[in-house]
């Protein structure tokens, strides 16, 4: 079982990745609304895997994927943003996020991400 971690300021879509990875491969270990409280979470819980939003307040995506990856070099991180600016999600993969995908996403979708991620 993998632990799962989720950070978007969206209550929505903090709840939406909840129900649409429900199964028995990921277990929610926490979820932030910011890179201020990822990196908390991130140092209590060391997820396997984290589900990453781009525009927060108080820390933004990128720099909390940079922060995790000097952590943790092998966090599995994939970034879920309705900005649609290619060089921004170039940047987060630069900065060590393993996938990509925008809002508005399927549950599929998500499902296949995060599956992705795992199984390599």
């Amino acid at each position: 079982m993998f632990k799962l971690m989720i950070v978007d300021d969206s209550t929505i879509i903090r709840n939406r990745i909840k129900r649409a990875y429900n199964n028995a491969q990921f277990e929610l270990v926490g979820t932030a609304k910011n890179g201020v409280e990822a990196l908390a979470l991130f140092q209590k819980h060391r997820p396997d895997v984290i589900t990453m939003d781009l525009t927060m307040a108080e820390m933004d995506g990128l720099e909390c994927i940079a922060r995790i990856m000097q952590i943790d070099p092998d966090a599995q991180i994939l970034v879920i943003s309705a900005m649609s600016d290619k060089a921004t999600g170039i940047r987060a993969l630069e900065l060590g996020a393993q996938g990509f995908i925008c809002k508005p996403f399927t549950d599929d979708q998500l499902v296949e991400a995060l599956n992705e991620l795992v199984m390599d």
